[in-house]
């Protein structure tokens, strides 16, 4: 469980990289050149810049950090999404395999020994099964 939470939060910070330095750069091009991180409201003064605003001291509602956030956590959401899946399917695949084994199978009543449901002999002590 430990080593579980510890990728976790190193899979957090590489998603937030991705959204931060991948995702949100092309979407601010194509939106005209805005900086996601530098979208802020100031409830105290005219400020240029978020960092501008909070060297001052300034208090500030910082929605571009936020809209950051929220995508770097649908990514996230999604990524643990498809994760669960595919280790879904795997257990299904699994355990329809298990069954299929087992109904391709019966018990020698002799010996015990698993063999083919078909099989008129058993291939561990050779008895006749025919009857």
């Amino acid at each position: 469980m430990a080593i579980g939470i510890i990728i976790g939060g190193a899979f957090n910070n590489v998603v937030s990289s991705l959204v931060k330095d991948v995702v949100m750069p092309p979407i601010g091009l194509l939106l005209g050149k805005v900086d996601f991180s530098n979208l802020f409201i100031s409830l105290g003064g005219d400020f240029k810049t978020l960092s501008e605003a909070q060297s001052v001291g300034a208090p500030t509602i910082n929605y571009g950090l936020f809209l950051n956030t929220i995508i770097s956590f649908v990514i996230t959401a999604l990524a643990v999404f498809f994760l669960v899946r595919a280790i879904n399917r795997v257990r299904d695949f699994e355990e329809k395999g298990k069954e299929a084994t087992q109904t391709l199978t019966k018990e020698c009543p002799l010996c015990k020994s698993s063999i083919h449901k078909d099989a008129v002999k058993c291939s561990a002590c050779t008895s006749d099964l025919r009857s």
